[in-house]
């Protein structure tokens, strides 16, 4: 599947952001009722129990990123987005009606699958419509955007609805989108190749050679892969550690339900800003410098986080937490397209995400650990503290130059393949 840079319009640009959005909304959906759900003893659910719900959600998204990715290649991009919002928001609506933990369980794998889809395909629409403009860094972290204003959605319609409505309505108002979001895809949505518009052909990833994918892991390609590989990881951990358990963390320190919230609320507030401000700091002043920087400042304010301080002073540093953490993570993934040289750069991003989702699986599980061992407050701040540390030290031993480039294609347009590498996905 092929995309060239032709512009899809503010309209397109648009829909990928909203499908990005789902992403962000569905992950807090669970934060949000997963205290609800404990306190209720709903199913006799425990805080490991539902660590393991998480954990299978994520399983379903890693799947559904290679099944949809597979799809893709014989019907198209725009219809492959479709059909992933339509199927993520049908089982979120029915998890609504779940009678059972294991069909809420199965129910979020297969809402999974339909979301594993949208975050890659709308990347790739929006990387390529930027690629040769120096915007790259700042088009990525814009996009993803989107993630964080899902979740400050959900977070906001968490305080209202559930006191009213019960934890099914979170589920609902998540798919209810689907209702003019999809219809709204499949007017405007179109693939670039189908408008005639010539791409510089890439090779499939599906037919990607031995050679290729060897040379990840050939001279500095080998310290390069390596440090993407843990610094993603370390990333996507925080990012859906915090997510998912930061309300139940908040509870267990003695705040209400309502603080809980508000906390998960401003650290998504805080990502927003940071995603706007990180990619205009990595296109103006390097991507590398900038990836070192926002990883340090996240392991630092979750540090303070962990402290005893006044309240006010307590938002102000999980707003500057969450500025750092996000960013970050899409910052990982715009120095990948500055260090690979081109015949290994869409390989390197797809092992690169591959390897990440096994941080974002984990990420739930540590946050379930800390809880059940009763120690998720204030200590668990200081082990995302250190998580940080690591994603900057490895974002430092990424070669500050990318090998040699190719100098006579960078300025081409470029076609970005999305059908999965091996055991990666995106």
């Amino acid at each position: 599947m092929q995309f060239s840079t032709s512009s899809p319009g503010r309209g397109v640009q648009l829909l990928c952001w909203s499908s990005v959005a789902l992403d962000g909304f569905d992950l807090i959906a669970l934060a949000v009722v997963f205290p609800v759900l404990l306190k209720g003893n709903v199913w006799g659910l425990t805080a490991a129990t539902a660590s393991v719900i998480a954990m299978i959600g994520l399983v379903g998204m890693t799947v559904g990123a290679i099944v949809i990715g597979s799809v893709a290649e014989r019907i198209g991009p725009a219809k492959a987005l479709v059909a992933s919002v339509a199927c993520f928001s049908v089982f979120t609506l029915l998890s609504a009606a779940a009678p059972s933990a294991i069909l809420f369980t199965i129910l979020r794998f297969l809402a999974g699958v339909g979301l594993g889809g949208c975050m890659p395909i709308a990347v790739a629409i929006v990387a390529a419509h930027r690629a040769g403009q120096g915007k790259s860094s700042s088009a990525t972290t814009t996009l993803m955007t989107g993630y964080n204003v899902g979740a400050v959605l959900c977070a906001l319609l968490g305080m209202f609805l559930i006191p009213w409505l019960g934890w099914q309505s979170m589920f609902v108002a998540g798919a209810l989108p689907a209702l003019v979001l999809v219809p709204l895809m499949i007017r405007y949505l179109s693939d670039p190749d189908a408008q005639g518009t010539p791409a510089v052909p890439v090779a499939r990833s599906g037919r990607a050679s031995r050679a290729t994918i060897s040379g990840l892991f050939r001279g500095v390609q080998l310290r390069a892969t390596l440090a993407f590989w843990i610094a993603t990881f370390m990333g996507l951990l925080l990012i859906y550690g915090l997510n998912t358990w930061l309300p139940e963390i908040m509870r267990a320190a003695g705040y209400s339900v309502g603080n809980s919230l508000a906390f998960l609320l401003t650290l998504n507030l805080g990502a927003i800003l940071g995603y706007l401000l990180g990619g205009r700091f990595a296109d103006r002043g390097g991507v590398r410098r900038t990836t070192i920087g926002w990883f340090a400042g996240a392991a630092i304010f979750l540090a303070v986080f962990a402290l005893p301080l006044p309240e006010p002073i307590l938002y102000a540093a999980l707003f500057l937490a969450g500025f750092f953490v996000f960013s970050s993570q899409a910052l990982t993934y715009a120095y990948t397209q500055k260090v690979y040289p081109n015949h290994l750069r869409a390989t390197g991003v797809g092992w690169t995400a591959g390897v990440g989702r096994l941080g974002a699986i984990c990420g739930p599980l540590l946050g379930g650990v800390l809880l059940t061992a009763g120690i998720a407050y204030p200590w668990g701040f200081y082990v995302f503290a250190i998580v940080g540390v690591l994603g900057a030290a490895a974002a430092w031993i990424v070669p500050a130059q990318a090998p040699q480039q190719h100098k006579a294609t960078d300025d081409l347009p470029v076609a970005i393949d999305l059908t999965p590498r091996g055991s990666g996905t995106v």
